[in-house]
């Protein structure tokens, strides 16, 4: 984990309703704590439609993975609900749920538990433990063998981020590619305004045809004309 602030954004919708936002903080701006909110508020917020009755919004879940030490928890996973001060046992709602993995104290725990020979089974065995060892680049190569062997997902998200990450000259052919994918999208919006009718299916027609996307916009603005 270096370089940028934030490496990482993520939102989804898990197949239970909830709606879940990761993020990776890399640097201490002293603000995490309320930007995090901010999003939980703002996601949660958003799901809410006009007309809309407020028991069918969604919880939301916020992962905040952050490479220094923050917040001063005793363990680097720490869970956040509403809960009254006076009686934290009794919790307003959890709708609202915030998670931080504090990476520093995390790299702590796993060093304590990897010098007891006794105690490195069971923290393997914890699926957490396991995905954090395949993203915490400081991970010896064993044991990532050791998760990815335990763990058929983890391999298949290790493979899927070779695919993406293969090298300098693929990420640029992928880069072009998506730009070549938004000039077509704009092509046929642009023929649309000029009446071409069944654009759906006169854009599918050529590009199974195999044209590039130079020949394709030729094709749509000389049939725009």
């Amino acid at each position: 984990m270096g370089g940028k602030s934030c490496v990482l954004d993520v939102r989804a919708r898990m197949p239970t309703g909830e709606m879940v936002n990761i993020e990776v903080q890399i640097q201490d701006q002293k603000n995490f704590d309320r930007r995090s909110l901010f999003y939980l508020s703002k996601e949660y917020a958003r799901n809410l439609k006009s007309g809309g009755n407020y028991i069918k919004l969604p919880d939301v879940i916020a992962i905040n993975i952050v490479n220094y030490n923050f917040p001063q928890t005793r363990n680097f996973h720490s869970i956040f609900h509403l809960h009254e001060d006076n009686e934290p046992e009794i919790i307003l709602t959890k709708a609202l749920e915030i998670h931080f993995i504090n990476m520093v104290k995390y790299r702590g725990h796993v060093k304590e538990l990897l010098s007891k020979q006794s105690s490195k089974k069971p923290c393997m065995n914890d699926p957490l433990f396991r995905w954090l060892t395949w993203f915490d680049k400081t991970s010896s190569k064993e044991l990532l063998l050791e998760v990815e062997k335990m763990d058929s997902t983890i391999k298949t998200a290790d493979e899927r981020m070779i695919q993406v990450t293969q090298s300098e000259e693929d990420m640029i052919a992928y880069d072009r590619y998506l730009i070549a994918q938004c000039d077509l999208i704009s092509q046929i919006d642009y023929a649309v305004e000029k009446g071409i009718e069944k654009r759906d299916q006169y854009f599918l027609e050529l590009l199974d045809q195999g044209l590039s996307a130079e020949e394709i916009k030729l094709r749509l603005f000389s049939k725009a004309k």
